[in-house]
């Protein structure tokens, strides 16, 4: 998997993303961890491995997605948690499919899949926006919100992402499915995560990305 780069969003992860990147040693493919510039304490953690390290130019977690994805030289590309809750075996599966597809989406919610993380809040909060995307853009992806995503690093920028927060989650496939570029969908499983907390605030993150949602429908960007 030579042509492909592993993008992975970090903030005050130094307690997990050193296992995560030692976790993904054999796996030969490119790594770009984004991350803030004053997360120092992450930053000296990882020092010792072979990634290539994007100090954000803006806050947020699109940002940190969309910033690392620029700077990534490969064909493909593919998400990966630092938290560890990612099963990286699923990459070999979703590399097979991305050879046919525009982008290939993770699910917990698919047969076989299943997550160790998930709440009753974000479970029920994810089968809405899910439900609410294949209604209003008839998304076919039942866990629009896990962001386990593999696809063409051209074809995403290709979509102009403009989210600098967790609305990314919704704005990518959304744009993907106006671009009416080909898609898959596999199961996987959610590990609990190593350390620390979420970052993502289930209120306020909700609301925005409920906005997010009716903004692409009517305003049709």
């Amino acid at each position: 998997m030579i042509d492909l780069t592993l993008i992975i969003p970090a903030k005050n992860e130094s307690e997990s993303l050193p296992i995560v990147l030692e976790n993904l040693k054999n796996i030969s493919c490119s790594v770009i961890v984004s991350l803030p510039k004053d997360d120092l304490l992450t930053i000296n953690s990882i020092k010792k491995y072979d990634v290539q390290i994007i100090k954000q130019v803006e806050n947020g977690y699109g940002s940190a997605l969309v910033e690392g994805i620029r700077n990534c030289k490969t064909k493909y590309f593919c998400i990966f948690n630092a938290d560890g809750s990612f099963e990286s075996d699923d990459l070999y599966k979703m590399y097979d499919l991305v050879k046919s597809n525009d982008f290939v989406y993770a699910s917990r919610y698919l047969e076989n899949g299943g997550s160790e993380d998930d709440t009753l809040i974000t479970l029920f909060g994810n089968k809405i926006f899910s439900l609410m995307c294949k209604i209003l853009f008839s998304l076919k992806i039942n866990d629009v919100l896990y962001t386990y995503v593999m696809g063409v690093t051209e074809r995403f920028n290709n979509l102009n992402i403009e989210s600098k927060d967790f609305r990314f989650c919704v704005e990518v496939p959304i744009k993907m499915q106006r671009k009416k570029y080909s898609y898959s969908s596999l199961p996987s499983y959610e590990k609990k995560r190593i350390a620390g907390i979420k970052k993502v605030n289930n209120l306020k993150d909700g609301f925005l990305i409920l906005c997010e949602i009716l903004k692409l429908f009517f305003l049709k960007k």
